[in-house]
């Protein structure tokens, strides 16, 4: 997958006033140039520079096409006119963010001129963008602030010293998040997900169309069959088995058997072996096909060949998960996407499901018989040997894990009655409470509020009946995500 992002800038402007008061542009400039050192460790940044005429515009328009950026940040550097800008947004079709920085908390009012007051007048042409835009059908986005130098240029007679104010801190904090959430779009837009087998009978909700998820988020699905892991299964080799153990064994905790439930016991070696060779098939897989992520469920004949392949899943798709493959399983495309972008964010992304409700504690319990993020634990995770998987055929390895304790986010894609996605977040508190010893993945996780009044909540936005759970509240930033790529969003809870 393509990962690098491309950033475009400029700074806008009124040609006029160069004549007019010296030393403008230049110091204009200057901001510019800050704006874009800033914002380089996010991506590659396609800087245009200044914008202060129409023709201007239409340059900078086929400029940002032609370097094909994912998301344009234009800074409102002084009074500009909205016939300058308009045109960039109408040829090049990118989201747009405005930059509102003002480069003081305040002017120097005795000594400052009109040159001055135009250094710091960022603000008053952004309603006229604003207005030209929602007038010619484009999305208006802004970030208000302070531009947070960190010493005052010369020709200023204000104190530009923002950086540790807390006006700038917040501004810069949210044009990390567009930043982000154009990755995410760019990540989406050039990925490939496997789907393999076919999803598990009967749970309508995880159905999705492939062709409605590529045209609404520009990822590409891979059909992939039982006898493609197969043919890479076969060509596995004793090396690769080791390998992959000795990966099993930095990552996992071998368990014993189980106190509380006897399908749960100590691995064999035998399973513990066989979920080693399919899970150097699965990377085969992975690699050979250029997978970014992967939905997966099989369900066959008994006695079946690939039934036993199936009950190796989980261990392999669990180290997949980690890598930046987030893997899904019951053939749950959408929560593979909400998995996807968490991860593409950092935020870890493990799949899950409701498991029950602590009322004691006010608590839900959430986790699923794996994959899990392995990146998110607490502690390493725990293998256990199940002696059957619950609704399903075969036995095998599962993991048993919680999430770091501390501030996580839910988040769960859906599809509405319209057949429009939907991005549902919820923050809470990861927190430790007794877990069972059944061999799934479980955290305890405090939304805020009772558990009835969440589910309400929850349940009112069509839900999938999975969701991915995501390290830290990111609820903001994953609204960003969806508002750059055009689907729904809901927060639930607090």
């Amino acid at each position: 997958m393509d990962q690098s992002v491309r950033i475009g800038l400029y700074s806008a402007g009124l040609h006029a006033y160069w004549d007019q008061f010296e030393g403008l542009k230049e110091r204009l400039l200057g901001y510019n140039a800050f704006i874009a050192a800033r914002l380089s460790p996010y991506g590659e940044i396609c800087n245009f520079g200044l914008v202060d005429t129409e023709s201007a515009g239409r340059e900078a328009g086929a400029f940002f096409n032609d370097h094909h950026v994912d998301i344009i940040f234009a800074h409102s550097a002084t009074y500009f006119t909205s016939s300058c800008v308009l045109p960039i947004h109408q040829i090049c079709k990118a989201p747009a963010v405005w930059l509102n920085l003002q480069p003081a908390a305040r002017m120097n009012y005795p000594v400052t001129d009109t040159g001055e007051w135009l250094a710091h007048c960022t603000g008053c042409p952004v309603p006229e963008a604003a207005n030209a835009f929602e007038r010619a059908g484009i999305a208006f986005r802004a970030v208000n602030g302070l531009l947070g130098l960190a010493s005052t240029p010369a020709l200023s007679k204000a104190n530009e010293d923002t950086g540790n104010m807390p006006q700038a801190r917040r501004a810069w904090a949210e044009i990390e998040q567009w930043a982000q959430a154009a990755q995410v779009k760019h990540a989406l837009a050039h990925a490939r997900f496997g789907f393999l087998g076919n999803n598990y009978s009967g749970m309508l909700d995880l159905y999705s169309d492939f062709t409605m998820l590529q045209s609404q988020l520009g990822l590409h699905v891979e059909l992939l069959e039982m006898c493609d892991l197969d043919s890479e299964l076969k060509r596995v080799t004793p090396a690769e088995v080791r390998e992959k153990r000795c990966e099993v064994e930095r990552f996992f905790t071998i368990s014993g058997d189980s106190p509380s439930d006897p399908i749960a016991r100590k691995p064999t070696e035998e399973q513990l072996d066989w979920a080693c060779r399919v899970a150097a098939a699965q990377e085969r897989l992975v690699r050979g096909k250029k997978l970014d992520a992967l939905s997966y469920y099989y369900h066959g004949a008994d006695g079946n060949a690939y039934e036993k392949l199936q009950s190796g899943f989980i261990v392999g798709h669990s180290l997949l998960t980690a890598k930046g493959v987030p893997c899904a399983g019951e053939g749950d495309l959408k929560t593979n996407v909400a998995m996807k972008i968490a991860d593409v964010l950092g935020k870890g992304g493990s799949f899950t499901e409701i498991v029950a409700m602590d009322y004691v504690t006010n608590t839900m319990l959430l986790g699923h018989d794996g994959p899990f993020h392995i990146s998110i634990a607490d502690g390493k995770p725990i293998l256990r040997g199940m002696g059957v998987f619950h609704g399903k055929r075969g036995s095998g390895v599962s993991v048993e894990a919680h999430a770091i304790s501390g501030p996580v986010t839910t988040l769960g894609l859906t599809q509405t009655g319209k057949g429009r996605l939907r991005l549902i977040a919820s923050e809470g508190t990861a927190v430790k409470h007794p877990i069972l010893t059944i061999g799934n993945t479980q955290t305890h996780v405090d939304f805020g509020m009772p558990l009835d009044d969440y589910m309400d909540a929850w349940f009112r936005q069509a839900p999938t009946h999975h969701c991915a759970m995501s390290v830290g509240h990111n609820a903001r930033l994953f609204e960003k995500v969806a508002n750059l790529l055009d689907v729904e969003y809901a927060r639930v809870g607090k």
